[in-house]
């Protein structure tokens, strides 16, 4: 079993910066590979980027290319996105997620991943 625990969200107003976290536990960390989705009201959740096992190979979705980073620290277990120029449409409840799989592209994960974590809520004002 992996615990994943996000950390990060808030209320920022457009153009502004988060940093999302997501502390993991359990399994060895660095056997699975990461990524964050995102989520609003009546949608699918939505892959925003993902991370190999290294950290050496990321994808991130067209939606936030150019503004959002992410990146994963094996020995503390952790990993991030770096979100800036946030825009009111990237307001949503972002999950991170654990997978032993690594997938880069859209459409990735549609059968689902190894664990989530329970979300953070991200809100962005205009």
């Amino acid at each position: 079993q992996v615990q994943l625990e996000e950390s990060g969200g808030g209320l920022v107003q457009a153009g502004g910066s988060l940093r999302l976290s997501c502390a993991a536990s359990g399994r060895t960390f660095s056997a699975y590979a990461m990524a964050w989705f995102r989520q609003t009201p009546g949608k699918d959740r939505e892959l925003v980027a993902s991370i190999n096992w290294g950290g050496d190979d990321t994808y991130t979705s067209d939606s936030v290319k150019g503004r959002f980073t992410i990146s994963r620290d094996n020995a503390k277990n952790t990993a991030f996105l770096q979100m800036t120029n946030l825009k009111p449409e990237d307001t949503a409840v972002y999950y991170c997620a654990a997978d032993s799989s690594y997938c880069s592209g859209y459409g990735c994960y549609r059968n689902g991943v190894d664990y989530w974590g329970k979300g953070t809520l991200v809100t962005v004002s205009s």
